[in-house]
Parts: structure tokens; sequence; C-alpha cells
């Protein structure tokens, strides 16, 4: 045993040895995968979204467009850039700025909102606040989602930035950061003003963001009959489609003598979701019917179609110089595409990813990648990445495993 022992110190000192001459003069490459490669951007290739056919759908409307909500893919557009007054789905982009108040802490559903002289005499759609009550954010939202109350967007629009003035600027700001480029807003609850305008395009892009930053949303937009003061205040919602749309989720109307009738109407059937922007109808029922159109077009000729979720684990990868032999290459996010009916099948997938790579490694690094493609054409790209961290080993680490090893197998 005395002998053994012996043998066993000279060998792990020339490991330490031949260990030290590795890393001194070794020159071993470590993986990096490179980020210089051009950004692949989502092909409509594998539709038909009728852009080539101008107003395929004889709309009546002034202006109309379908997207679909994760991706913002355009599916049917109609003037989509022509300015036009918003009316009250103006009211869009001030719930958004509610919803980021409540976000960041500084406005909770609960937080009792009073009323100003100004808030209390707006008119047109209201719930007939006084300046002697408070209502909470809840109450408010309600309102606003509801019955399109002005009087309560200007008392948030108040309590939030100081002044109504103040914050349209934000709403300014808002839009900018978003790039509603066609969109110049003069108030936060949608009465006609000169200059007060936007697109069919812009309040698809608001849309948009409302329902993907904020789906709790949804639990305001999609209340079709509810009440307020301990039910002294009744409300219905001016959106007709939450009641008669299957899948509906909101989102809001709005209407004035100079605007005519506009909308903002959102649905999710299965794992599709559609928002349908329809400005300028020439009546409220063309503007429903219209809206309508637009979504069931959607819901009859596309899909969404999920490839995987985020953290699905794609493949088992060998390390090299790293204190783990193996990680695992999972989905960075969750990936999906807009498709096509009948084209699912023809979706094939290909992983490029390294056999083995070289410590150190971080966690969520990317270490390869998936590209689907259809027709030979690339719809989506998802980033494979590490599902945890190896970090790379030196001569203290490499002898110290070694060591542990000699001494496991001298106690087996």
């Amino acid at each position: 045993m005395r002998i053994l022992k012996k043998n066993l110190s000279l060998l792990l000192i020339i490991v330490f040895i031949e260990l030290f001459y590795y890393q001194s003069f070794a020159k071993g490459t470590e993986y990096v995968w490179s980020n210089n490669a051009e950004k692949l951007i989502e092909t409509s290739a594998n539709l038909s979204n009728n852009k080539d056919i101008p107003n395929s759908l004889n709309l009546e409307s002034g202006a109309g467009i379908l997207i679909e909500q994760k991706t913002g893919q355009i599916l049917y557009e109609h003037n989509i850039h022509e300015k036009l007054r918003p009316a009250s789905v103006t009211k869009i982009m001030s719930i958004l700025l509610i919803m980021e108040e409540i976000e960041q802490g500084r406005l909770s559903y609960d937080t009792q909102i009073s009323c100003s002289e100004t808030a209390a005499g707006m008119g047109g759609s209201q719930i007939w606040l006084n300046t002697t009550e408070t209502l909470s954010v809840n109450d408010m939202l309600k309102a606003i989602c509801v019955v399109s109350a002005n009087d309560c967007v200007v008392a948030m629009a108040e309590h939030i930035a100081g002044s109504q003035e103040a914050f349209v600027e934000k709403m300014n700001n808002k839009a900018k950061e978003l790039g509603m480029n066609d969109t110049t807003f003069k108030n936060c609850h949608g009465i006609d003003e000169d200059g007060h305008e936007t697109s069919s395009y812009d309040i698809a892009l608001m849309s948009r963001e409302l329902l993907n930053k904020y789906p709790e949303i949804t639990k305001y937009t999609t209340i079709w009959m509810d009440s307020l003061r301990d039910g002294k205040s009744e409300l219905v919602n001016t959106n007709k489609l939450v009641r008669n749309y299957k899948g509906a989720t909101g989102l809001k109307t709005g209407s004035t003598s100079l605007a005519l009738y506009n909308l903002s109407a959102s649905a999710t059937r299965e794992d599709l979701s559609l928002i349908a922007v329809i400005m300028k109808a020439p009546t409220t029922k063309v503007r429903f019917a219209e809206a309508q159109k637009l979504l069931d077009y959607g819901f009859n000729n596309f899909s969404y179609h999920k490839l995987g979720n985020k953290g699905d684990v794609i493949k088992e990868i060998n390390v090299s110089k790293g204190n783990r032999e193996k990680i695992n290459g999972i989905l960075e996010e969750n990936s999906g595409t807009l498709i096509k009916k009948g084209n699912e099948k023809g979706i094939e997938q290909n992983l490029n990813l390294e056999k083995s790579i070289n410590a150190p490694i971080k966690k969520g690094d990317k270490i390869g990648e998936i590209t689907y493609n259809l027709d030979g054409n690339i719809i989506r790209s998802v980033n494979v990445v590490s599902d945890r961290d190896v970090e790379k080993l030196n001569i203290f680490t490499m002898g110290k495993r070694i060591y542990y090893s000699w001494i496991n197998l001298l106690r087996s």
C-alpha cells in the first residue's frame, strides 16, 4: 500500500507539471458565436395578404388595417397611412400610459383619483364625475375602457402628469418611441381638435403595444355590462363585438361628427391574435361590419404555428476545458410564425450548432441557431443558448479534480 501511495504521488506531480505546461504554452481556441451575421427579417413569402390588390375586401371606410398581434405582420391594408381624426380611439394611448404608471409602481389599482373642475366639465361620453368624489384607478379604467368616459381619462391625466397638457406631451413622446410617425395628439380623450390626427397603421401599433405588454387590460376591455358606485351607474360597452364576436378581446371605439366612426378591434382564437382597425366608417353599423370582415379574413386564411417554447432542450453539447463535460442547448425565447393555412407541414427545421464548445461559457450565451424554412425562405430564426455556466479549468481546478478522482478510486 505504501508503494502504491508513493507511485500515486509521483503520478500527481507529473500531471501537475503537464497541466502547467498546457496552461502556459498551449494555444487552445475558444468557441465564439459570430454576432456579425446579417439579421434575418421575417419574410411574408409564406403569406398571401392581398397587398397588391387595392381594397380587395371593398371596405367603405376611409382606412383600415389588419395585423397579427404577436408578430406585427400586416395581413390587409387600405389607406393605412392616411392621417385622420381618431376620436376616442385616442384613449388607447392614454390607457397605455396609465398601465405603465401601474407597472412602475407610481399607481396601484386601489389609488383614489380626484376630479377637477376641468375633468368634470368635459362633456361627451362620461360618467358625470363631480369634484366632491374620488374613484379608484380600477373604476377609472373600467369607465374609460367600457364607456369611453372623457371625464375619467382627463382626471387620470391630471393625476399622472399634473395637467392634461403635460400628459399629452407624454403621449406624443410615447408615440414617437413606438414609431407612430403619422400621429400628433392634442388631447387625451379624442374630442375633435385641429391637428389631432393619426392613421390606422399607428392605431394598430399602439393597440399591439398595449395588448402585448399589458394583456391584463382585457379584464376591462372584454366587459360587456357592469356598474360603478355600488350599482348606481350602469356601464354598457360601446364595442358591440365584445358581445357578438367569438374571441373578442377589445379594444376601443371612437366617433365624432368630423371623425365619423372608428374602431380598434382585437380578437384571439386558439393561438392566433388579430387586431383590425377601421377609420372614418360612414355609419356605426359599417364600422362593426367591416372590422368583423377583416377579422374573419384573418381567421379564415391564417394560423399562428407554434415552433417551440423558451427553455426547450434542443441538444446536449460536449464541453472542452470546462468544469462540466456537457451543457444543454435550449431555445432563448418562445418561437412561432404566422402562416397561411395548409402550409404548416411544409416547414423545415435547420440546426446550426457545434458538436463541442470550449469553456468558459455563461448561462444564456448564444451557442447556435435554429432556422425554420418554408419553400426555400427563412420564416423564423431563434437563438440556441447555454442552460448553465461552465468555468474554464485551470491548473488548480484540474489538479483538484484529478486528486479527488484518485481518492475515490482508492476508497473503492
